[in-house]
């Protein structure tokens, strides 16, 4: 079976125009041999995003669907009426189309369909090279391998836990939203069309937060081997003293020579101790540190 890859880098040298419809994973629309919109059912559409965010009423997207034609496309009626601005629209349609393009490419178990002439309603907005749009696709599912190694989260309901295992965390706007919108129901996908956010900005925070330890993690099935858990890259470890700055221990006659041969030592710290400073950065760090003592103590 033919992969979405291959069919559309086929249809791209063609210069085909019309829609590669994936089964139920979503379809590709084609002008000219080049991508100007793609949908897939993990993704919210373009009119999702838009009525979400309030930009645009749910009633005004469905009177241009349905006036659109090739003479007057639907984005262009959004457009000439006032509701978006050009930028607007065109930046809308590159999230989406980009946004469904990494789910459509990772989808399989479907007979690819093309459908010449077939169009969207809101008409070509943008235009997207099939090479571009696969080098997108790697780039962003390294971003997710980097964030956290493990689809374990990818598709199951987001189940924040009851009590972090830390003092304090720092969250991003999107990881909030997620946080409070999640119902232990409601998949990344789920809460992507209930916040009217792109689905894979919701799926890199899911993975995110995962690494952070914030979510609940499923639990292994009866008599599965127990797994390790993926763990985010460690930061690297500082470099080690020399050997030669370090102190040197001496009891109380070698002390008493040293200094009957080279004086008291002048009024500074020793060399091998840090210099004291007044950078902010240094006493947050402190206060940091105390913290987590007492956290531990």
């Amino acid at each position: 079976m033919p992969s979405a890859e291959s069919v559309l880098r086929e249809l791209a040298d063609e210069g085909a125009t019309g829609a590669l419809r994936l089964g139920k994973a979503g379809v590709f629309y084609l002008t000219g041999g080049r991508v100007t919109y793609a949908e897939s059912h993990c993704c919210p559409r373009v009119e999702d995003l838009l009525v979400a965010g309030g930009r645009v009423g749910a009633q005004t997207v469905r009177q241009a669907r349905q006036a659109s034609s090739e003479e007057r496309w639907g984005g262009d009626l959004l457009v000439d009426r006032g509701v978006l601005t050009r930028g607007e629209l065109e930046f809308c349609v590159l999230g989406a189309v980009l946004d469904a393009a990494f789910f459509l490419f990772g989808a399989s178990g479907f007979r690819p369909r093309f459908r010449p002439d077939d169009r969207h309603w809101l008409g070509p907005q943008w235009y997207f090279d099939v090479t571009g749009l696969l080098r997108e696709h790697g780039r962003r599912r390294a971003q997710l391998e980097q964030a956290w190694p493990s689809a374990e989260l990818d598709t199951l309901p987001v189940v924040p836990l009851a009590r972090i295992p830390a003092q304090q965390v720092m969250l991003t706007s999107l990881q909030w939203e997620i946080l409070v919108g999640a119902d232990c129901s409601a998949t990344p996908a789920d809460l992507a069309r209930k916040l009217g956010r792109p689905a894979y900005s919701v799926l890199l925070a899911v993975r995110q937060l995962g690494a952070a330890g914030l979510l609940r993690r499923p639990e292994p099935s009866p008599g599965a081997p127990a797994e390790a858990p993926p763990e985010p890259p460690e930061p690297p470890e500082p470099p080690e003293a020399p050997p030669e700055t370090l102190p040197r221990r001496t009891g109380g006659a070698g002390r008493a020579r040293e200094l009957a041969e080279t004086g008291p030592a002048p009024d500074r710290p020793p060399v091998w101790m840090p210099a004291a400073t007044a950078d902010p950065t240094d006493v947050n760090l402190l206060i940091r540190l105390r913290n987590a003592l007492e956290a531990l103590a």
